[in-house]
Formats: structure tokens, sequence, C-alpha cells
């Protein structure tokens, strides 16, 4: 089997002149290694042309091959006289100042570039426009020795029909921008194919559509067809579909796309839109007008004549038929804002500029721009309603929304909101609209409005906290009575403003004041609550330092008695009275007044002396002692003179006094 193919692979190569061997490879591996489909893959019959047996560039290997005396003309040609002849091979033998086969087959070809952003690198890969996108696959496996089979290109539709199909028949331009993702090896999907194509299919689309000075801010599901697009796009520009020249659409589309397979920018992508400009060919037929004229009658030689005229282009005709009346809202509408940017404009192009402005929102929004705001601020809210089938259209929109008087009436004391009431599907959702923002009693009154009674204008005010209908005007009326009756509102509902904008004042300096008196009352709080935070504060420090204080006379109270027992500990004992010389009596005035008497050897020392004191609560730290004569403090001298050194024998009386 592999020699085999290898004869297939050389004849392959021989036959197309394909030199680069992973190249042959890849078209026989797409056609299952069948020689004549993967010849007729790269080279179609309108394209196949070689050159006789006799040419000196073609050489035939194994001389027994029978040569037929006309020239092979095809590849299929070729492939019969392979396989009547067994396994011979044809070689070419180009040399080298000769252009590659791919060259010559694509010489008159117009040649497309493409600019393959893949990570942060940019390839640029020119091919024919006979080409496909399987030839530019196998060009980036060339590039980035990845393999065509993971390699997924966006930037433009992804659908599988494509890939054998030739760039003539996409239709591409000269120059396109894609970008290359790789699918894992395993055999999953990437996020691009899966989970990102996923998100787009359940996700919104926003198309910023640009035609002349307008931009139009769609929003669309990813399931949403590309025709439903350029349907709407007809109703707000009145550019028929058949008209419109797109630029920003991928090149490989039709109407029936969805927006989430069609390759163009998620969640937000750019469109611009404008209408075609046929060339006008009047001239033309007036000069051809006698020829016209001077067709044979015969009915075959007649309807071939009518068949030469494009009878669908109203534009190459001397004199168009009536242009055909676009409904203000189409019954396809399904979005509110776009119904009612669609029922301005289109009132504006079939009566003039010259009507009062109609706001462009919901509903709801025009409830709130006229009565949900402050009393001073508010206005009228009027809702015209709109019938092509009533006889009081067209003089109502022309004659009584154009009058001078009315349009300034409306500027002033109104918010104007429009919705046209032809097809009973609008009709539904205007009723629709009503009994969410009004309730279904608003809802049911709109609807009953006839017909023959429409146009109507319905006058919507806000009195106290209610928001109600205050008047419908029919379209049965004049000038002067459609004056009226708006003056009469505007009366209305001025005498309830100005009642509304002093009581909103009252209210308003009630408020204040009791936000004032709040206020203060904040205040005070907070500077009680500062007070008390602050007594607080200093109680706690005053106890804590009182608590430190006793703390240190505790501990200083048991130091003292602590070396109170120690001194008393080594006091010596007092001598007995017996004993006669030797003594010294010593008597201790206290500050009291109180007497005490110790009596001492004499050869004590002085600090026995101080002591025997300590032990009974007079340290000499806090108490001075004096001797009566000569007056001395005994507490300066040194402690180691002993009683008699100090003539404290054989009796003295000292004085302790407090430091």
């Amino acid at each position: 089997m592999s020699e085999n193919r290898e004869e297939i692979l050389a004849d392959f190569q021989a036959c197309t002149g394909i030199e680069d061997v992973a190249e042959a490879i890849y078209h026989l591996d797409e056609t299952n290694w069948d020689l004549l489909r993967a010849v007729s893959r790269v080279m179609p019959p309108d394209s196949q042309s070689f050159q006789p047996r006799s040419d000196p560039d073609v050489m035939v290997v194994d001389d027994y091959i029978n040569v037929p005396s006309s020239p092979i003309e095809t590849a299929t040609d070729m492939m019969e006289v392979g396989n009547n002849v067994g396994h011979s091979r044809v070689v070419s033998n180009q040399t080298s100042d000769q252009p590659s086969t791919s060259n010559l087959r694509n010489s008159s070809a117009k040649m497309l570039k493409f600019n393959v952003q893949y990570c942060d690198r940019i390839i640029t890969i020119e091919l024919p426009e006979t080409a496909t996108i399987s030839d530019l696959r196998l060009r980036l496996f060339n590039e980035l020795k990845i393999s065509p089979c993971r390699q997924v290109l966006s930037g433009w539709a992804r659908m599988s029909q494509y890939g054998n199909t030739p760039f003539s028949a996409l239709q591409l331009p000269q120059e396109n921008a894609l970008h290359l993702t790789v699918k894992p090896s395993e055999g999953g999907f990437s996020a691009e194919d899966d989970g990102e194509v996923q998100e787009k299919l359940t996700g919104k689309y926003t198309l910023n559509i640009k035609c002349d000075d307008k931009t139009y801010n769609l929003k669309y599901p990813g399931t949403q067809n590309i025709l439903k697009v350029k349907a709407d796009v007809y109703t707000l520009t009145n550019i028929h579909v058949r008209n419109q020249i797109w630029s920003g659409w991928p090149p490989n589309i039709d109407d029936q796309t969805m927006l989430a397979l069609s390759g163009i920018n998620y969640p937000e992508h750019d469109l611009t839109v404008k209408r075609s400009c046929p060339v006008n060919h009047n001239k033309e037929k007036k000069q051809n007008s006698a020829n016209i004229v001077q067709i044979d009658s015969d009915d075959d030689e007649f309807e071939d004549a009518s068949e030469s005229f494009n009878v669908d282009d109203e534009y190459f005709v001397d004199n168009p038929p009536a242009k055909r009346t676009e409904p203000l809202i189409p019954d396809t509408i399904e979005d509110e804002i776009v119904g009612s940017i669609s029922f301005s404009e289109q009132f504006t192009n079939r009566y003039g500029p010259v009507h009062p402005a109609f706001y462009q929102s919901t509903l709801e929004e025009a409830i709130k721009e006229a009565c949900s705001k402050p009393a001073a601020e508010r206005k009228i809210l009027a809702i015209y309603l709109h019938h092509d089938s009533s006889v009081l259209t067209n003089v109502f929109c022309t004659q009584l929304l154009g009058y001078e008087s009315v349009m300034q009436m409306f500027e002033t004391n109104f918010i104007l909101w429009g919705w046209d009431l032809t097809f009973e599907s609008n009709r539904t959702r205007l009723q629709t609209y009503v009994n969410n923002a009004l309730g279904a009693t608003a809802a049911m009154s709109l609807r009953n409005i006839p017909v023959d009674r429409l146009p109507a204008l319905v006058l919507i005010m806000r009195i106290r906290s209610s928001t109600d209908i205050f008047n419908v005007i029919h379209g049965n009326v004049g000038v002067n009575e459609l004056l009226s009756n708006l003056i009469e509102a505007v009366e209305v509902f001025t005498e309830h403003q100005r009642v509304e904008i002093v009581e909103e004042k009252e209210r308003a300096e009630r408020e204040l004041v009791k936000w004032e008196q709040d206020e203060a009352y904040r205040e005070s709080l907070e500077a009680d609550r500062a007070k008390e935070e602050a007594r607080r504060q200093q109680a706690q420090a005053e106890s804590e330092a009182r608590q430190r204080i006793e703390n240190e006379k505790a501990l200083e109270l048991a130091r003292k008695e602590a070396h109170r027992k120690e001194v008393e500990a080594s006091l010596p004992s007092e001598p007995p009275l017996s004993q006669g010389d030797g003594i010294a009596k010593i008597r201790f005035r206290l500050p009291s007044g109180e007497n005490i008497e110790r009596r001492f050897q004499a050869t004590t020392p002085l600090k026995v002396l101080f002591d025997f004191l300590t032990v009974k609560g007079f340290p000499k730290e806090e108490f001075k002692v004096i001797s009566s004569w000569p007056r001395r403090d005994l507490t300066l001298l040194d402690v180691n003179h002993t009683l008699k050194d100090l003539k404290l024998c054989p009796q003295e009386t000292v004085i302790l006094e407090e430091r």
C-alpha cells in the first residue's frame, strides 16, 4: 500500500506541478488518495490544459506506452491514459527559469491578500481568487506548523460548506483581515467553537448603523438573521433592502445568516448603509424611443421586448409610478423605541417638517418626562393616535397639526408622543404599553375609539398624586375647536399646577424647618453625647488614678511593714531595771502628746534608738528626733555614735516632730 501511495503521490505531483510534498499529501488525504479527484480538486476542469505528448518538456517513462495521435487536453484524459498503460508516470522537465505550475494556473486570476493575525503576529498571504479556504489553511500550516484541522479563522462567516469553494464565488474584497485561533489537540472544542459561540447565540448584539448623518443603535439576539436587520433599516430609513449598500458585514454571508454565526464583532459592531445610485439611462432611452415604438406587434416579439427592460428598477423610467406610501410604524416592529423613531421620521417624510416634535422613546419614558417632574416643570402629555384608513388623517396632519398656534401650544405646554394604529398588531402593542403605564381603565378607553373618529389626541395630566386621561380630542374637529380644547386643558392644568407649586413650596419649607430642627437636635444630641463621654473618660481617669495611688500606698505599707518586722527582729531586748549603771533611759514625746519610755545600754549605737522608733511606727525618714538640751536633730548625726557619746545617759527626753 505504501508503494502504491508513493506512485500516486509522484503522479499527482507530475500532473499538478505541486513540488511541496506536504501540500500534495494534504490534497490526496482530502480525497482519500483518489488521484483523479485530487487532480480535479486542485485543477478544475475549466482550467486544465496540457501540452501534447510531443512537447519536449514532457518525457514518458516506459517505452511501450501507446501515445494517442491527438493531444491530451484534460487531466481526465491523462488519467485514462495512465489507467490504460498501467503504472506509467508522466514527469515534468521544468527548468529553473520557468514559473511554477501554480503561477501558471493563476496567471490570469486576480490575487487576493489575507492579513491573518495569530497571537502577536500578522501573517500576510496572497492567493489567487481561484484558491479556496483549504489552500489558505495549508499556507498557514506551512507558516505556523498548525494543522489545518485545528485552525479556526474568524472575521468571516464560519461555514463548513465554504471550505472548498473558490474565493471568486465568495465575492471577497481585494484585502481581507482575519484572526486565527487554535483548537485543542485532543479533539475538544475551543472557546471560539463552543463556549463563545453559545454565548453569542444567547446574547444580545448592539449594531451601530450609520446612514447619512444619523446613527441608529439597534439591539438584536444572536439568533436573529441579517435579513431582519435590513428590514428594520428599511423601516427607519426608507431605503429598500434591494437598494441598500452595506459596509462592515463579513464577505461570505447571506441574508439568512444568524448574527452569532456571521463573524461580526460581539457584543457591538459598526455598520454603514447607503442608498444605491443607479446609472440613469433616460437619455439613452429617449434616443432609442423610435425603435421602441416600431417594435412589431407580434406577441412573441412583444414579450421579448418587455423582458429587455428592468421592470423592478423604477429609476430607469421617465415617468416613475407614484411612490408607495410607507406605514408610519410597520407591523413587524417589535421594539417600542424603534417604533417611535419610525413614526417620527415617516411622519416627516409623508407630511413634511412643519409639525410639532414627537418624543422619540417609550410611552413610559414620555409619561416620566411630562408628569413625574416637580410641579413647576411638568407638562401635559398628548398621545397622538394615527390611522391611515381614516379620511380625516390627511387634513388633521397637514392643516391642524401644522397650524402655527397649535405648534406653539404644543411646544410650550405639551410632550407629544405618537403611535400608528393602522395595523392591528400595533394597536395591541399600544394597549399593552398603556395598560402597563396607566392601568386597564385607560387602555380600555383608548381601545373603544372608532377608526372613523381617528386621528385622536389623548391628553394626560398629573393632578395631585394621580396621572389620568383628562380629555380625548377626536379628528373630526376644526382648528378653532382644537385650540379651544388645548387651551381648556392648559388652563385646568395651570390652575392645578399653581396650587401644587404653592403646596410643594410650603411642603419644602416645612421639610426645611423640620430638617433644621432635626439637625439642631442631632447636633445637641451629639454635644450631650460628647460631654457625657468626656465626663465618663474623666471619671474613669480619676478612678484609675485613685486605684493607682491606693495600690502604691498598699505597696508602701507592705514595704514598711516588712521593714518594720525585719527591724523588730534585729532589735536588742530592753535591759532590766536592776542593771543599774550603764543604762540610758530615753523618754519619747510623740506628736500626739503621748510619751513612751525605753531603756537602752549606754553603749548602744544611735541606730538602735532609730530602729526602736521604726518598730513603733515613727521612722526617721518621716519624723525628726529632737533632743531637748542642747536642742539638736539626732537624725542628722552619725548613727554609729553611742548614746553615751551623745550624752543621752542616764536619761533624756527627745521630741518627735513630723517632717
